[in-house]
This record gives C-alpha cells, structure tokens and sequence, in this order.
C-alpha cells in the first residue's frame, strides 16, 4: 500500500480532512485514476476502461494529447526502428486515424533514416488527434474530467484517496490504482516519495511558424547582412541568442517551428509554468518584431502559434529499476521489458540540440520496474517521469515511447485493480498476453535477432 512520508504527507492528509469535511457527499470511485491526460496518460486511461476497469482520467488542461497537442509537438515517433516496426498499439491507432482521416500522408517506413530519424515522425493535425483521443475515451468508458488537478493524496484500505479541484468542484476520488502520467510526477510529490532533478534541466521550445517571407538561399549575401544585424540586436539586449537557437538561417528556413529554445523552462508548479509561458510568447514577440523592421520581411505573419511552452524535463520517480544511459544505448533486454523505446540521445542545450544516434540493430526496452516507484503499491507512473537517469530520460521521453508505456501501465493497473493486488506482483506473462491482444509490440518477441 502507498504510503505517505514526512510533511508532505501530514500536510496531504490534513488537506483531505479539510477537503472531505466542506463537501463531503462529492466522491467517485474508480478501479484506475489517472492523472494527467497527456502522450502517456490519455492511452493508459483508454487501456484500463477497454479491459473493463472503471477509470477516471483527471486533465488540468481543455483537451487530451499533452505534448503532441497542447505542446505542439504534432510529429509523434518513433513507432519504427531498422526497417521494423517496434511500437504499435493504441497510440498508434490513433495516430494512424488522425493521419488517415485528415489525408496526411505516412511516411515510407521501408526507406531507411540514417541520421534523419525524423524522417519517420509522422506529420498529424494535433487538435484533430485530441478528438480522436477524446472519442477514443468516451467509447471505452474512461470518465473524463478535465480542469481539475489533484491537491493531496493519502493511502486508504483498498488504494487511495485522492482529493482534486478544479472550477466550482472539490472532489474526493477513490480508487484502487493510481497512475501519475502528468510528466512532473506530481502525484509522487504530493505523497512525499522521492523524485529526481538536476539543477539544470533542458530548455523549453514554443512551437510556431511564420510565414510571409522568402529567402533566397543562392544570395548568401543578404543572409550574411540579416545575421550580422541580428547579432547586433543580440548585444543592445532586443534579441536573446536562444530566440533562434544561434543559426538565423535555420531559424529561417524552417519558418521557426521547433527552432527556438526557452531557458530554464519548468512545469512542475503553476508560478513556474507561467513564467515559462510568458517567456516562450516575449521570444516570438522579439523575434517578430526584429524580422518586420527588415528588407523583405514587412508581410512577415503568424501562420501557428501553440498556447503553451512545451517543457522537456522536469522531475523523475526513483524507481525499482532506474534505465541508465548504458542500458539504453546498448539495448539492454530488461526481464520485465513491457516495452520498447526507440530514439536517438537527445539532450536539448541553450545553443541547439546535437542528437547522438543509436548503433544499429539496438531497440532499447523499458522495464516495468521503472514504472513503479521504490517501496510502493498499487502505483505506477508512465511518460516522462520514469525512473532513468537523465540522458536516457532525453531519448525515452518522446510520444511513441510515452504510449506505448502508457499502454502497459493501463495494462497492468487495470489487471492489480482486477486481482486485488499491486501491479509488481502480477504475472509478466500475464501482462505481455494482454499487450499483445490489444496490439503491442512485446519486447520478447521482438528481441530475436535485433540486439544479439
């Protein structure tokens, strides 16, 4: 049973009582809560309800899809690694819907990357998943409550009690299985169990593009003009080197999506993620008005701009099994794999990013045991948060990988909730049966030949 540490612990049980004592008659029960509707938690929620267990599914935000929506991030991979594809499942399903319904194309998955490994992310309209999603949740019976975030947790004698809030709404939620999947392991924190984070942590990137100009790549005199003035504005303080990632003609060419960095970016509290946001927006602001005042670029426009600063890294659980950078590059076969990951070392700096690329024939895998927190029960984590060490956080920390863990954890709270029992407990084959009935990808039977 999980149990409540310290004085974040008295401070949680406190809230309960105080919580519970004001509106007492609101209260839900569930065999599998989730927190967190992002990349991992809206494909948890949809597992546990398609295996019948009651599941809410709690969301701070106005949609499903986290990163890949809200994030902007709408170019989810890698389902596919040396010709093969090694996560399947109910994230891809979506994907696949969203792409198919839309008429976006598929990339050729038979043409090997090399180096380009985004060759093989897939182009999808982000708000358009998040319906899907949506729908997805609603068919299988998930309750979804969005605009409520949880402010305190406790152990109770089937599971937990946990008490959320959200517009006009406090609410006591009672459940067998808790399932943190916010990226920040902030259930973990409200319980007092310990998590991971060093004092520097990858940048932030708002996702937009800008439209209206052209540049004339045989003319590399004028590019050479527009970067000197720039690194002008740099030094008067109207620009900041991280607002195009120090390569102005990268910047340009890919219109700025995905080509700015915002510092020290953190989403682990309302204060922080606010800040975040703000300066993710005055980034664009200076970017904008720095290329208006510049020949060419006075029919500069807007064509996107996501709501939110998408956040890279913020804690991680301390688990029963940590994946190191070792275990990840070398393709480790943990022997409670549920899942693979697949992506190269990815480790965001202010100044850019210099992926560092996987041997080939290495598919990495994910054990269960970094899904559950050290001395716990009847609690998983998925996503993000997973216990790893940071550089193998950077690779394993991408959509597919995200959905195909949230996948197993739905897997295994919805079985823990059936068994009355704790999903580290439960039979591996077990798990791995019900993956594969419902279209995962097992480690076991990719492994043959792949990282011998």
């Amino acid at each position: 049973m999980g149990v409540l540490s310290g004085a974040t612990g008295a401070l949680a049980s406190r809230s309960l009582a105080a919580g519970l004592s004001a509106d007492g008659d609101r209260r839900e029960t569930a065999d599998v809560l989730v927190v967190g509707g992002g990349t991992a938690g809206t494909i948890a929620a949809i597992q546990a309800a398609r295996l019948g267990a009651r599941t809410v599914l709690v969301e701070a935000g106005s949609q499903l899809g986290g990163t890949t929506t809200t994030g902007g991030v709408d170019f989810p991979g890698l389902f596919h690694a040396w010709g093969r594809q090694i996560i399947a499942g109910i994230g891809w399903e979506l994907v696949v819907q969203a792409a198919q319904l839309n008429g976006d194309r598929l990339p050729d998955f038979t043409i090997p990357t090399g180096r380009q490994h985004w060759r093989h992310q897939i182009r999808l309209c982000g708000a358009l998943y998040a319906a899907l999603a949506e729908e997805a949740c609603v068919q299988a019976g998930v309750r979804l409550r969005y605009y409520e975030f949880p402010l305190a947790a406790a152990a109770a004698p089937e599971g937990w009690r946990v008490l959320v809030a959200g517009k006009g709404v406090r609410l006591e939620i009672l459940a067998r299985q808790l399932v943190d999947c916010t990226g920040n392991a902030a259930v973990i924190g409200l319980l007092g169990l310990p998590r991971l984070r060093e004092k520097n942590t990858q940048p932030g990137t708002l996702i937009y593009r800008l439209g209206g100009y052209q540049v004339d790549r045989d003319n590399p005199e004028q590019l050479d003009a527009l970067d000197t003035k720039a690194r002008a504005a740099i030094k008067e303080g109207r620009l900041l080197v991280t607002d195009f990632n120090r390569s102005l003609r990268g910047f340009l060419a890919a219109g700025g999506e995905n080509a700015m960095h915002v510092p020290d970016a953190d989403s682990s509290t309302s204060e922080a993620h606010t800040q975040t946001n703000i300066r993710g927006r005055q980034s664009l602001l200076r970017m904008m008005r720095f290329l208006k005042s510049q020949p060419g670029f006075e029919r500069l426009r807007v064509e996107r701009l996501q709501a939110e600063t998408g956040v890279r890294e913020t804690y991680r659980i301390v688990g029963e099994t940590m994946v190191t950078l070792d275990d990840y590059t070398s393709g480790r076969r943990f022997p409670d794999a549920v899942c693979h990951s697949f992506y190269p070392i990815d480790l965001h700096e202010e100044d850019g990013v210099r992926p560092k690329h996987l041997k080939e024939g290495v598919v990495p895998t994910v054990p269960l045991g970094a899904l559950v927190p050290k001395g716990s029960a009847n609690l998983l984590v998925a996503g993000r948060c997973l216990s790893s060490d940071r550089l193998a956080n950077s690779a394993l920390r991408v959509q597919a990988s995200c959905m195909a863990m949230g996948q197993a954890a739905g897997v295994a709270a919805a079985l823990a909730a059936r068994a009355k029992t704790t999903p580290a407990r439960l039979p591996l084959k077990e798990i791995h049966a019900v993956l594969a009935a419902h279209g995962a990808i097992l480690p076991t039977a990719f492994a043959q030949g792949i990282n011998e």
